[in-house]
């Protein structure tokens, strides 16, 4: 006995759109620990998602999957992932670029190691910085905001018709500000004690010109600017869930409207 498989055109390219815009989101935003997994792993993540979102799969007309208008889609499909993309990302680079100032401005700069995930040289307080905003991602379940907005995404704006409009730019470029708004209010409290330590060294050194207090200056403020890292750490959490919450916040209105 013998059995035809007949294949659906339709239903082939609803897959392949919504295939498109899953692995743009996958591709595009910057999970902790996901783009240091293996591809294969990815792949079979993207593909679940596929299947899990069969209920909103397009039937576009085969003749449209016959010509260039697919292409397009298809483009259109990676411009959202990477909307979305971007703006995850400034939220993780808030607290890298918080680490970055302290880093600097108490001498932690002068240490590297390897980053795990570029495998690229990179400063020890960065690297911790890194880490612990990819903790506090997963502790706030932001992963799941990330699944909610690809999810409802399908029923404001369907597969092949998304546009890269102004108003878009202009949210997710007004999402870009916050990071040095995040950045600095994190770290303002480390880069006030630093500019306290240079000026009491400043002012000892000129009153009493014999002391040698340039070579405990630098000890003195990478002690201390870690001890005051320390008691401040607490902050950071508060700061990361308000940008969060505005940065999807934001994502919700633009592409579930």
């Amino acid at each position: 006995m013998h059995t035809n498989v007949a294949l659906d055109l339709a239903a082939l390219g609803g897959f392949l759109l919504v295939l498109a815009r899953v692995a743009g989101v996958i591709a595009f935003v910057p999970i902790p620990g996901l783009a240091a997994g293996p591809d294969a792993a990815r792949i079979v993540l993207a593909l679940a998602l596929t299947v899990t979102l069969l209920p909103v799969w397009p039937r576009p007309a085969p003749a449209d999957l016959l010509s260039a208008r697919i292409l397009g889609w298809i483009a259109a499909e990676a411009a959202l992932g990477l909307t979305v993309g971007v703006a995850v990302s400034f939220l993780l680079e808030g607290i890298q670029l918080a680490a970055q100032i302290i880093g600097l401005q108490a001498g932690y700069s002068f240490a590297s190691t390897i980053d795990p995930t570029t495998q690229a040289d990179s400063t020890t307080l960065q690297i911790m910085a890194q880490l612990f905003a990819g903790s506090l991602f997963f502790a706030f379940g932001f992963e799941r905001q990330v699944l909610r907005i690809l999810g409802t995404s399908f029923a404001s704006i369907p597969a092949g018709s998304y546009t890269v409009s102004g108003s878009i730019v202009d949210a997710v470029t007004r999402l870009g500000s916050g990071i040095f708004t995040t950045g600095l209010q994190l770290a303002l409290p480390v880069l006030a004690l630093t500019l306290l330590i240079d000026i009491a060294f400043a002012v000892l050194g000129r009153l009493h010109p014999q002391l040698q207090l340039l070579s405990l200056a630098f000890a003195a403020k990478m002690l201390v600017a870690l001890a005051f890292l320390a008691s401040v750490l607490a902050v950071f959490p508060a700061v990361f869930e308000k940008f969060g919450a505005a940065a999807f916040g934001t994502l919700l209105k633009l592409l579930t409207r």
